[in-house]
């Protein structure tokens, strides 16, 4: 008869050993299964531990994840591409920089329309000129940022140069001759 009591307590033993290992491998499951889960939560939810990048909407600074996202949602903000109004002012008043650039462009086109050829190409390459002096004097000045501070300074201030001295040197009665570039022209057509 002693021999049963202990029977009956080793299986007693093994029954609750093996629940032991059943509850542990069910928690070590669970541990997998939300481990497994959690990266693509935090992919969906865009946050990862640790990991800051650009402000978000309210100006805090988000934590997003490391990985490449999937989808582009979004590029970065050009240097000085903020706005150059408060967010309380309205569209046109924040981007009043591109819109001074586009409008006086606009009535530099007018005037080339209306035979007035050489104020008007004049005053479009001023246009771009004073948004390169833009870029390069306001700290933000909305759309009218592009590329990096300095290749936007760059490309509107050689091309509005440019076309200044183009229009400047159009035929007939130029108002600025350059010596070798007539030179250059004449050899040009007669050889």
């Amino acid at each position: 008869m002693n021999v049963k009591p202990e029977a009956e307590a080793e299986g007693e033993g093994v029954d609750e050993a093996k629940s032991e290992a059943k509850s542990e491998a069910k928690t070590e499951a669970e541990l997998e299964a939300k481990s497994e889960a959690e990266p693509e939560a935090e992919l969906e939810a865009g946050s990862a531990k640790g990991a800051v990048s650009a402000p978000g909407p309210d100006g805090e600074p988000r934590k997003v994840s490391r990985r490449f996202p999937l989808f582009t949602r979004d590029t970065a903000r050009p240097e000085g591409g903020g706005r150059a109004a408060s967010g309380d002012a309205p569209a046109p008043a924040r981007q009043w920089p591109l819109l001074s650039v586009v409008s006086l462009v606009g009535l530099g086109l007018i005037l080339t329309a209306f035979d007035v050829f050489r104020v008007g190409t004049i005053l479009i390459g001023v246009a771009l000129l004073a948004g390169a002096v833009m870029r390069w004097w306001l700290p933000g000045v909305g759309m009218l940022a592009v590329r990096s501070r300095f290749t936007d300074m760059v490309t509107y201030g050689s091309l509005g140069l440019a076309i200044v001295l183009l229009s400047m040197m159009a035929q007939p009665k130029p108002w600025l001759e350059i010596p070798f570039l007539d030179d250059t022209l004449h050899f040009t057509i007669s050889s």
